[in-house]
């Protein structure tokens, strides 16, 4: 299949991830669609290591010995996406 060949689908998101990446896309200035698809290619990757991928716990203030400002750990879709951004930033 031709990379430039496209289909349409429906996915169901939670509503909350969906807003989410409709702010992030407008803040990046490209469309919903290509936000999907790049994150799809992340996610699709063949990864260099062949075990499992270490989890990345999230970062903690020293100062308060809480969790940084922003982060809420009842909020599972919100740490899945710091977790998601790491591994970006890990790729570049």
């Amino acid at each position: 299949m031709s990379r430039h060949m496209t289909e349409r689908t429906t996915v169901r998101l939670p509503l909350d991830l969906l807003r989410r990446a409709k702010r992030k896309a407008a803040a990046e200035g490209r469309t919903l669609t290509a936000l999907i698809a790049d994150g799809l290619r992340l996610v699709t990757a063949e990864r260099r290591d062949a075990g499992r991928p270490k989890r990345v716990m999230p970062r903690v203030s020293k100062a308060r010995g809480g969790t940084l400002p922003g982060i809420d750990l009842t909020d599972s879709a919100g740490l899945q996406e710091l977790e998601d951004l790491d591994d970006v930033r890990r790729l570049r």
